[in-house]
């Protein structure tokens, strides 16, 4: 038998995933982060992202979306609190592109009263939702 760890992935809303796991990897304010059962305690902010969850006994990797975030990491539990958390399954596309395409065209136009900060952040949450989206339908399509 593996050896797990407890994951949670809550966000404002609702709690996305509860249970144990083999595995967990997210995208870390550094980089691409990847817990283990028996990680040293580590508490980061998360990126706009994937998190790959390799449940108990599952073959198949839960993949959720979030938009940020904090990870904490204590012996035996793994907690991420999420901005805004998807599950892989209830990603749309159509709705990302289009949240790109805005974002995009906000920054574009230099004559508009925007707040670029903002703009940016929206874009690099929808680009990290469409590579979720890809990550999540695997190398056929």
């Amino acid at each position: 038998m593996a050896m797990t760890v407890h994951v949670d992935i809550v966000s404002a809303e609702e709690e996305i995933f509860s249970g144990l796991a083999e595995f967990v990897a997210l995208p870390g304010e550094s980089g691409e982060l990847g817990i283990l059962p028996g990680h040293m305690p580590l508490m980061t902010r998360i990126k706009p992202g994937a998190v790959r969850v390799k449940a108990q006994n599952q073959t198949e990797e839960e993949l959720v979306f979030v938009a940020g975030g904090l990870l904490e990491v204590q012996p035996g539990l793994v907690t991420v609190l999420a901005d805004t958390a998807i599950r892989g399954k209830d990603l749309d596309e159509a709705k990302a592109l289009d949240a790109k395409k805005r974002a995009e065209e906000a920054l574009q136009n230099q004559n508009a009263e925007i707040d670029y900060a903002a703009a940016q952040a929206e874009l690099a949450e929808a680009i990290a939702q469409l590579a979720a989206i890809k990550k999540l339908r695997g190398p056929r399509h």
